[in-house]
């Protein structure tokens, strides 16, 4: 159907909240624990958190956007901000994840706190794709006024196939404005009923975008938990109950810290709400929902056959890095370093790392996540952290380890440096490769320039810094009796770790 648009349209401020959390598992090798697929560059410049950012600001009467992460994610938010110039953005930490219906909760008391009662939250995650930023926009523009009717508003997104891994919406009667009434939300289907859904024009995806009045929304959440015994607590005010999310959102959020441009929730108060999602706890119970159609491209990267969607080839292949192919249908190739070859395959994901490959059928990616589970239970790295590990300061990757040594090469930022700090069980040996090196060691500072190196004790306090413009780039040879990382003592530092 087409989607129209009134030529003029007007409505309050909109707050752009983007939800930055979870694992991202199905994207493995290249998502990991420390750095899931929100955070990664996948078919094109900006990685799908900078996209999301950049989508949400083409949108008309938007403030500076907030996020809603973890605190493991605090400085990967930070730097993606950065780097796309989007300055006043809000950080908002999460002592843990509570699912959607807490997060939502949080994102209205804070709109509500910074720009009034009449304030739009524009709730999305971070870790989809759109290809059409002017049908996203033009949607949004629909959904806000929407909402400013008073009316909690999901996007529904036409179907491109039968998806029996997302929900559906039906659409119900026409609002008059490009919306409608939402008759019904349909839990995820089996094949025969997605093809079905596909076929009827009434049915969309659920792709989890909301857009709703921060009043109305905290109305709806307060009025639907609080005849619900088991989402709801004693009210302190009379003798009724009141919910339990939003009275543990409140204390949370009243609680909240201030820690250098973050802000943490209360972990003690926020473990109280109920861990529901945003259609369970409201969307479904609500007699105030809206449905507005968009076509715009959407999909939620959920799995490596995402890839398929970005290459025109006439075979079906999809190739970015290092790789080579012969006489293959429908295969698609993701290589970070080394050369990929694949020959008289189909049907084939094979993804590369540093210190990984998966090579699965296309019908099985969905299942990546298995694999991920048993790498979890068996305590493997590979499951958490990529070979490079980025830090606030800049980043360090293991070149080679052995019995008693390890050899890493660090890279920090321009004008940055890591705490001060000293180690138990291990010396440090540090070689300048490009840069210009500020060593403090047992309170003498000195500068190393290329080819110079120096020698750290064991249990001398010591820091490194970057005082130059250009990134520095430095070997560091660890040796000793233990060498993790978690032998280390911070005495000062920069990001508030010590």
């Amino acid at each position: 159907m087409t989607l129209e648009v009134p030529a003029a349209m007007t409505h309050p401020i909109i707050v752009p909240v983007i939800l930055a959390g979870g694992s991202g598992t199905r994207l493995w090798p290249l998502s990991r624990e420390a750095w899931p697929k929100q955070f990664l560059k996948i078919g094109g410049d900006y990685t799908l958190f900078q996209s999301t950012v950049l989508r949400a600001r083409a949108v008309e009467l938007t403030a500076p956007p907030v996020i809603i992460c973890g605190d493991a994610h605090r400085f990967i938010v930070a730097e993606q901000l950065r780097a796309i110039g989007s300055a006043g953005a809000t950080i908002i930490l999460e002592p843990q994840g509570r699912n959607t219906a807490p997060a939502a909760a949080i994102a209205a008391l804070h709109a509500q706190q910074q720009h009034g009662d009449d304030a739009l939250v524009f709730l999305m995650s971070a870790d989809h794709a759109v290809d059409d930023v002017p049908a996203f926009c033009a949607a949004a523009r629909i959904a806000a006024q929407t909402a400013a009717d008073g009316r909690l508003t999901v996007f529904g997104i036409k179907p491109s196939r039968a998806e029996t891994g997302y929900g559906y919406l039906k659409r119900g009667a026409p609002l008059g404005n490009g919306a409608f009434e939402l008759a019904e939300f349909v839990e995820k289907p089996d094949r025969q009923r997605a093809e079905a859904f596909v076929a009827q024009d009434s049915y969309a995806w659920n792709g989890g975008l909301f857009l709703f009045s921060a009043r109305v929304f905290l109305e709806e959440l307060a009025r639907i938990e609080a005849a619900l015994p088991e989402r709801s607590v004693p009210s302190t005010q009379d003798s009724g109950r009141t919910s339990a999310t939003l009275f543990a959102c409140r204390a949370a959020l009243s609680a909240a810290k201030r820690d250098l441009d973050f802000i943490r929730l209360d972990a003690e108060a926020f473990s109280r709400a109920p861990e529901d999602s945003i259609d369970y706890a409201v969307m479904e119970r609500t007699d105030k929902a809206a449905y507005v159609p968009m076509d715009a491209g959407w999909d939620d990267v959920g799995a490596w056959t995402y890839l398929s969607k970005l290459t025109q080839s006439p075979d079906g292949n999809y190739a970015q890095g290092d790789v080579m192919l012969e006489a293959c249908r429908n295969v698609l190739v993701h290589a970070e370093g080394r050369l990929v070859g694949a020959l008289g395959v189909d049907d084939l994901v094979i993804v590369e790392t540093q210190d990984a490959v998966l090579v699965a059928r296309r019908d099985r990616v969905q299942d990546v996540r298995r694999l991920v589970a048993r790498l979890r239970e068996q305590g493997r790295s590979e499951a958490v952290v990529h070979p490079v590990v980025h830090r606030p300061w800049g980043s360090y990757e293991t070149v080679a380890t052995g019995p008693r040594f390890q050899v890493k090469r660090i890279v920090v930022k321009a004008e940055s440096k890591l705490s001060l700090q000293m180690h138990h069980h291990r010396a440090e040996h540090w070689i300048v490769v490009c840069g210009t090196a500020k060593v403090t060691c047992e309170g003498r500072e000195f500068l190393l320039s290329e080819n110079q190196s120096t020698y750290i004790p064991l249990g001398a306090a010591h820091r490194l810094e970057n005082p130059g413009k250009m990134p520095l780039e430095l070997i560091e040879v660890q040796s000793g009796a233990y060498l993790g990382e978690d032998d280390i003592v911070r005495f000062d530092d920069a990001y508030g770790r010590a």
